[in-house]
C-alpha cells in the first residue's frame, strides 16, 4: 500500500467504523452513569448506616446497610474492570496504528534516501546539462526536462509525506502513553476498591457475630414480625374483598352486569383506565420513598443471621433515612387508613383493580376517599428503637400478591 494511502487509511480508522465507535461511546457513557449511581448509593448507604449505629452497636438494620454497601462496592469494582477492558482495547488499536505508521515512516525514509542518492549523481548543473544534451532528439530532450522536474517534485512530496506521518505518529504515541497511564491508574484504583470490599466483609462478619449472640431476641423479633404480617395480610384481604363486593353492588344498582369474574373488582370506565395505565407502567412506577434500598426482598428467604429460620415477605422492605416521606407511586384513591401492631400506620391506595400498601408509617397525611397523584406524600416512615427506618411496601392485583420490585423502576 502506498504510504500516503496508508496514512489516509489510518486517519479514517480513527473514526471508522462508525457503528463500532458509537457503540463504544454508548458503553462508556453507560459506565459513567453507573459510576454516578454507585457513588450516590454508597453515600446514601453510609448515611443510613450512621443513623443505625447511633442507636445500637449491632442490628439487622446495620447489617442490611452494610450488605447494600457490599453490593454497590462489587458494582464499583465491576465498573472499573469494564473500564480497564475498554482501555486495553484502545491500547491494542493504538499500538497497531503506531506500528503501521512506524513501518510507513521507515519505508518513506528509505525511499527518500534512495531518491537523494540518485539525485546526487546529477546534483550539479554540469551533469544536468550533460544529461539533457545527450538527448537523441528534441522530443527526448523535452521528456528528460519533464523527468527532472517531476523527480524534484517527487522528492518534495516525499518530504511532505514523511512530515505528515511523523506528525500523526507523534500524536498516536502521546495517545498511547495517556491510555497506558489511565490503565495503570484504574488498576491502582481497583486494588484500593478491593481492599475496601474486604473491609466491608469484615464489618459484616463482625455484625453477624454480635447479632448471633442475641439469638433469643432475634427469634422473638421474627415471631413478632410474622404475627404482624398475618394481621396485615388479613386486613388487606378483608379490605380487598369488601371493595370487590362494594363495586359489584354499585354495578348492580346502576343496572349494569358485572364484567368482572369472581374475586375481581368490577371496574367503571374511569377505574378501568387507571388500572390499564398502572399496568402499562410496570417496571417504570415511581419509588415509594425518595431515597433508600431494598433491605428485604419479596417472597421466602433465609434469615440473615438465624440458621434454619425462613421468613416470608409479601412485599419489600425499603430502608431509608430518618424522617423520610412515603409517596404514592401512581395516581389513585386512598382506600383505607388503619393501624396494625408491629406495622404501625397503614395506608392502602386503589388504582383500579390494583392496590398499593404502605406500612410502618409514623404519621399519615391522607384520609380515606382522598385522591392522590404521583409522588404525593402520604406520610412519614417509622424509625424503630434500633434506629432503622424501613417502609413495608406491597402491590396487589385484586386478591393476588405481586412482587413490587418488578413494578417500580430502579431508584434514581
Amino acid at each position: 500500500m502506498n504510504a500516503l494511502y496508508r496514512l489516509t487509511f489510518f486517519l479514517l480508522l480513527l473514526s471508522l467504523p462508525l457503528a463500532t465507535q458509537a457503540q463504544k461511546k454508548k458503553s462508556k457513557a453507560q459506565l459513567e452513569k453507573e459510576k454516578k449511581e454507585n457513588l450516590s448509593r454508597i453515600k446514601e448507604a453510609n448515611r443510613i448506616l450512621q443513623q443505625t449505629k447511633k442507636q445500637k452497636e449491632a442490628s439487622i438494620g446495620q447489617l442490611n446497610a452494610i450488605k447494600e454497601k457490599i453490593t454497590v462496592q462489587k458494582g464499583v469494582i465491576s465498573n472499573i474492570s469494564r473500564e480497564i477492558h475498554f482501555i486495553e482495547s484502545d491500547v491494542q488499536e493504538t499500538e497497531g496504528i503506531v506500528g503501521a505508521l512506524q513501518n510507513d515512516l521507515d519505508r518513506l525514509k528509505a525511499e527518500y534516501a534512495t531518491m537523494v542518492y540518485a539525485a546526487s549523481k546529477t546534483a550539479n548543473s554540469y551533469n544536468k546539462l550533460m544529461f539533457l544534451f545527450a538527448s537523441d532528439n528534441f522530443n527526448q530532450l523535452v521528456r528528460r526536462m519533464r523527468y527532472l522536474q517531476q523527480y524534484s517534485e517527487a522528492r518534495k512530496k516525499q518530504v511532505e509525506q514523511i512530515s505528515k506521518v511523523q506528525t500523526v505518529l507523534s500524536g498516536q504515541l502521546a495517545i498511547l502513553e495517556s491510555k497506558k497511564q489511565q490503565k495503570q491508574n484504574l488498576l491502582n484504583k481497583q486494588l484500593s476498591e478491593n481492599k475496601n470490599l474486604l473491609t466491608l466483609r469484615q464489618q459484616q462478619d463482625s455484625v453477624i457475630t454480635n447479632l448471633s449472640k442475641q439469638e433469643s431476641n432475634l427469634k422473638q423479633e421474627v415471631a413478632s414480625r410474622q404475627e404482624s404480617v398475618k394481621k396485615l395480610d388479613k386486613l388487606i384481604a378483608d379490605i380487598v374483598r369488601e371493595e370487590i363486593a362494594r363495586a359489584a353492588r354499585a354495578a348492580r344498582a346502576a343496572g349494569k352486569a358485572s364484567s368482572a369474574g369472581a374475586g375481581k373488582v368490577t371496574l367503571t370506565p374511569e377505574l378501568a383506565l387507571i388500572s390499564s395505565s398502572f399496568a402499562g407502567n410496570k417496571g417504570r412506577l415511581a419509588w415509594p420513598v425518595e431515597r433508600g434500598f431494598v433491605s428485604q426482598k419479596f417472597g421466602r428467604h433465609n434469615h440473615p443471621v438465624l440458621k434454619g429460620v425462613v421468613v416470608e415477605n409479601h412485599g419489600v422492605d425499603i430502608q431509608t433515612t430518618q424522617g423520610a416521606s412515603a409517596r404514592a407511586i401512581f395516581e389513585g384513591t386512598v382506600l383505607t387508613v388503619a393501624s396494625v401492631p408491629g406495622m404501625n400506620n397503614i395506608v392502602m391506595v386503589q388504582h383500579g383493580d390494583y392496590f398499593t400498601v404502605y406500612a410502618k408509617l409514623k404519621t399519615v397525611t391522607v384520609k380515606p376517599g382522598q385522591t392522590v397523584k404521583l409522588k404525593d406524600v402520604i406520610g412519614t416512615v417509622y424509625t424503630d428503637s434500633d434506629g432503622t427506618t424501613a417502609l413495608q411496601f406491597q402491590v396487589w392485583k385484586n386478591q393476588q400478591n405481586l412482587n413490587p420490585e418488578t413494578w417500580i423502576a430502579r431508584l434514581q
